[in-house]
């Protein structure tokens, strides 16, 4: 029978007589200074050949740089000449405690904007403001001004705020003209992102003619999009060409987890230049209109119309004079009569009164639009002129 190596059963292993322990065993005590030499060469840092510390060291020699290339010398070029124009923005409201004894100030939110005139007006989102009752400008320079709101454009996300600070402390942005932008051209962005003022970042102009939705919910068009990186705190900042000029006003970012993924928006600033005079000088836009009262979107769904019902023709307006009529009442308060249904504006279909402002954008005073409009079953169009109705 076979016995394997491994088998130990029958066999038993014994050494010579001349190998067997007798006291110490030599090979045991050199194992123990060897295991003693492994610790002590370990904690000494594993050699023993040199010193850990060194009394002559010094700092290593400066490598020569060069000159920076010409993007980079660009770009720091253009944040030296711009950041002076950027303003940090700041929200907050008054609480008092619970008897009215002490009142607190509530921080709200953060945001960015720019000096737009030496007058001390600040131009920045609708949105950074809204909620706050009070407001305060941080200028470049970290001096802090009390702001007054002096208006807003809620439909374009665009607000101007007041500061009296001396004019030697406001520098005008450079504007430019968004236009003519193409995709490709480099962009920058100067904000306080997460609250870290003066950050800049730059890319491209990634695609032009985008539509976002304002607070309104009426249609921002022709925004810029860019990969620059668009952070809260970013809104209300500038967003300017490789010269410097003002492109557009950072808005709004599309992300999932409300942090930059590379798409963001900025409302284009021919928008922004035609809207700011008007907020200056009236403190609300001037806008162009049909000269009609529309009835509630929630009346055309409830009698099933097919658009913006005309709830009453506003008196020697364009609506009028073109020979549109509105809703009749009788003395009991029920509809007598119902008004015409616009349907179509310049042969662009609406359906309730959003759409039919976002037909009208951009218009002015004096415009003539082709109004299509349902009557008694009969669909007809008629030709009105536009007036300013505010």
């Amino acid at each position: 029978m076979n016995q394997y190596a491994n088998d130990t059963s029958q066999h038993k292993i014994d050494y010579p007589a001349a190998t067997r322990r007798r006291g110490p065993d030599w090979l045991t005590i050199s194992s123990i200074w060897a295991l003693v030499f492994v610790l002590v060469w370990a904690f000494a840092g594993g050699t023993t050949s040199s010193p850990l510390h060194s009394p002559n060291a010094e700092p290593r020699p400066v490598t020569d740089r060069g000159d920076l290339n010409r993007d980079e010398q660009s770009t720091i070029d253009v944040f030296r000449e711009a950041s002076p124009s950027v303003a940090y923005v700041m929200t907050s409201d008054l609480q008092r405690t619970l008897f009215g004894m002490n009142v607190h100030e509530i921080p709200r939110g953060t945001g960015s904007g720019f000096v737009y005139d030496k007058a001390g007006h600040i131009v920045t989102n609708y949105h950074v403001v809204m909620d706050g009752s009070l407001l305060r400008v941080k200028l470049a320079d970290q001096s802090e001004w009390e702001a007054r709101l002096v208006g807003a454009e809620h439909d374009k996300d665009i607000a101007v705020l007041k500061i009296e600070a001396p004019p030697e402390l406001l520098k005008p942005i450079s504007v430019g003209q968004s236009a003519g932008l193409l995709v490709g051209q480099k962009v920058l962005a100067i904000g306080n992102p997460f609250g870290w003022d003066q950050t800049l970042t730059t890319g491209v102009v990634s695609a032009l003619g985008r539509e976002i939705p304002s607070l309104t919910g009426r249609k921002i068009r022709d925004v810029i999009q860019t990969d620059a990186a668009i952070n809260p705190g970013n809104s209300g900042g500038p967003l300017l060409d490789s010269a410097g000029r003002l492109i557009g006003v950072n808005t709004q970012i599309s992300s999932p987890t409300g942090v930059s993924a590379g798409i963001g928006f900025a409302v284009p600033v021919d928008t922004v230049n035609e809207i700011v005079p008007d907020l200056i000088r009236y403190g609300y836009v001037k806008k162009a209109g049909l000269g009609v009262q529309l009835a509630l979107d929630s009346n055309i769904r409830r009698f099933g119309l097919p658009g913006p019902l005309i709830e009453q023709v506003m008196p020697h307006k364009g609506a009028e004079k073109a020979g549109l009529r509105g809703t009749e009442i009788d003395a009991r308060g029920y509809i007598s009569q119902l008004g015409d249904v616009i349907v179509k504006i310049d042969g662009l279909r609406v359906q309730n009164q959003i759409e039919l402002n976002d037909a009208l954008d951009g218009k002015k005073a004096g415009d003539k639009v082709l109004v299509t409009y349902v009557r008694d079953e009969s669909v007809l169009d008629t030709t009105v002129e536009l007036d300013v109705l505010r």
